[in-house]
């Protein structure tokens, strides 16, 4: 996240502001809050009334009709009490609910939009944080926090306005110290703020540990590095408790000393009130009055305190999630996007580029590059590893933009197209295929709105995964675990040439698409691949022969430029770069055949 963002994302209560919009958007339940609220709090205040009343006359009288007609009347503003706070709670916290669903709607939305760039340097588990710890913080203060200090704000300022009613002398002498309580309360706050958004980083930074180590856990176990990643989680847990500790130790501290000087304030002044009811010039029911009120006052004040440290914690939160919806995505549609041709071709072409990666801005990964891929030409790629393949891909798909040069898809520099409707032109295989955890049938239709059910299991069959998916339990229907992990290797990349046949994309990306199958899969796969790429512009970044000698033409690939570029034989002859890739390859495959034999 951006150090800007950082800086000015904790600064007071400001980053609570952004949740007005969603707020707003539930009108009727912030009303229904608001009077439950008021209704409440005003019978509240009516009690001390109630009690000067009986002191002064029902007492003083004898009467004990009048003591009863009172008592019945304290029974009935109880039972308004009762429904009125049972409302109050039912409205805020499906207010609070609501508000933090949409809010993890809305950021997740924005997460996905995020160019490769961010995902380079943030990670996953951080972001995932954000997502569900922050939310809950959020939460607690838009329901039950906020609810409490809109609660105690009310009783605070009719205790205190009932106070002056009842008796301005002592009233007085209560304004005289808040002052005192309320100034200190104020700097706690800004130290409590900065302290709780230490502590959710530091949770964050733990989740995303957790995360990382969970996901890959046969890595973790297969290298008896257990108890390496348990001690490392063990420490950042550490940490983590140790910034929420501290936080909670300022937070503990403000609780005290407010309700010290809130109730040590309220004692003096009474004590002053006592003298009156001695001297004859205050009534035992007034002192009962203000006594009730002043409690009411210093209970409202002290749990606000606590409910200011709750917010405070809140406020560290939102600040998390107002950085991340204020990252703007590196690659987005410019304001007036310029439309790719209709029907698509498939051309594509790289001028002049010049890139490096954000991670790696000293490092080019293509210099000066220069090629043409003409409709409908097979074009296989090869190359070391670091020669920039990969890199090919990012660029066509605009992963990321070039630092120099333009890639244009029908003659259309992507930078000026709507990525949508670029990407939409484009299927992709991937050598390190991404299976969700759902339903084959669901995995294969990703990415295809509105494919039927015909038109999925017509896919699997074109890249001859059917067979294997009927013999399972549940078919298509069959969920096959996070990352596919109840699949093989081989059943995952069929998934993903399936994926790429639904598609029907007029542009083809193979990074090495059949490398996971054994002999007779590849076989079969390779076949349907065949039949996916005919008529459309197919790029294979490519390691086995079988995959190169189909292509049209094949360019090799060194330190981000094509240096050397024709058909397999030619190249051979050449002898340069691409005729010693295919000698050890040869040689590699001439070693597989004898130790089969």
């Amino acid at each position: 996240m951006s150090e800007e963002n950082k800086g000015s994302g904790g600064n007071k209560f400001r980053p609570l502001t952004k949740l007005f919009p969603y707020i707003l958007r539930y009108r009727k339940l912030v009303a229904g809050a608001i009077v439950a609220l008021v209704i409440a709090a005003s019978t509240t205040l009516i009690l001390p009334l109630a009690v000067r009343r009986m002191i002064d006359h029902g007492f003083t009288h004898s009467d004990s009709s009048f003591i009863n007609t009172y008592f019945m009347m304290l029974m009935a503003l109880a039972v308004v009490l009762a429904l009125a706070s049972a409302l109050r709670y039912y409205f805020v916290i499906t207010l609070g609910e609501r508000i933090v669903a949409d809010l993890r709607r809305d950021v997740f939305a924005h997460v996905t939009r995020l160019s490769p760039a961010f995902f380079d340097v943030n990670q996953t588990g951080e972001i995932v944080s954000r997502l569900t710890a922050d939310t809950v913080q959020i939460k607690s203060a838009v329901g039950a926090s906020a609810s409490l200090a809109l609660r105690n704000l009310i009783l605070c300022l009719g205790a205190m306005a009932m106070m002056v009613y009842t008796s301005p002398k002592l009233s007085g002498l209560v304004l005289i110290a808040l002052p005192l309580i309320v100034f200190p309360l104020v700097g706690f706050g800004r130290s409590v703020r900065k302290r709780s958004r230490t502590a959710q980083d530091q949770l964050a930074a733990a989740t995303a540990y957790a995360s990382e180590a969970i996901g890959a856990i046969r890595t973790v176990q297969a290298f008896n590095a257990g108890e390496l990643a348990r001690g490392r989680f063990g420490q950042a847990a550490e940490v983590a408790f140790d910034a929420a500790r501290a936080s909670t130790r300022q937070r503990a501290f403000l609780t005290a000393f407010a309700i010290t000087m809130v109730f040590g304030s309220v004692v003096a002044v009474l004590w002053y009130g006592a003298q009156s009811v001695l001297a004859g010039t205050m009534s035992g029911g007034t002192l009962g009055q203000f006594l009730l009120y002043s409690v009411m006052a210093a209970g409202a004040l002290g749990a606000l305190s606590e409910v200011w440290s709750e917010i405070s914690h809140a406020s560290g939160a939102a600040s998390r999630l107002v950085e991340l919806l204020a990252e703007v995505p590196a690659i987005r549609a410019p304001a007036a996007p310029v439309r790719l041709p209709e029907p698509p071709l498939g051309k594509v072409e790289f001028a002049g580029v010049n890139f490096a990666y954000p991670t790696r801005p000293t490092v080019s990964a293509l210099n000066g590059l220069t090629m043409t891929i003409k409709p409908g030409e097979r074009v296989a790629v090869v190359g070391s590893s670091g020669a920039g393949k990969s890199t090919l891909f990012a660029l066509i798909l605009r992963y990321y933009d070039p630092v120099s040069g333009q890639v244009l898809i029908d003659g259309v520099d992507v930078a000026q197209a709507d990525p949508e409707d670029l990407r939409a032109r484009i299927a992709i295989v991937p050598q390190d295929v991404n299976i969700f955890a759902a339903s084959i049938h669901d995995n294969i239709a990703f990415g295809a709105t509105g494919a039927t059910r015909a038109d999925v299991e017509a896919a699997a069959r074109a890249a001859h995964a059917e067979e294997f998916i009927l013999r399972l339990e549940n078919g298509f229907d069959t969920e096959v675990g996070e990352r596919g992990i109840m699949l093989s290797g081989g059943q995952r990349q069929r998934i993903a040439i399936a994926r790429a046949i639904l598609r029907n994309a007029p542009i083809l990306l193979l990074d090495e698409a059949t490398s996971a199958l054994d002999a007779e899969s590849e076989t079969l796969v390779q076949t349907a691949l065949d039949t996916l790429m005919a008529g459309r512009t197919t790029i294979v970044i490519a390691h086995r022969l079988a995959t190169v000698l189909k292509a049209d033409r094949i360019l090799v690939m060194d330190q981000g430029r094509v240096v050397e570029e024709g058909t397999h034989q030619s190249l051979v002859e050449k002898g340069g770069i691409y005729a010693r890739l295919a000698h050890l390859q040869f040689n590699a495959a001439r070693e597989e055949r004898l130790l089969a034999e």
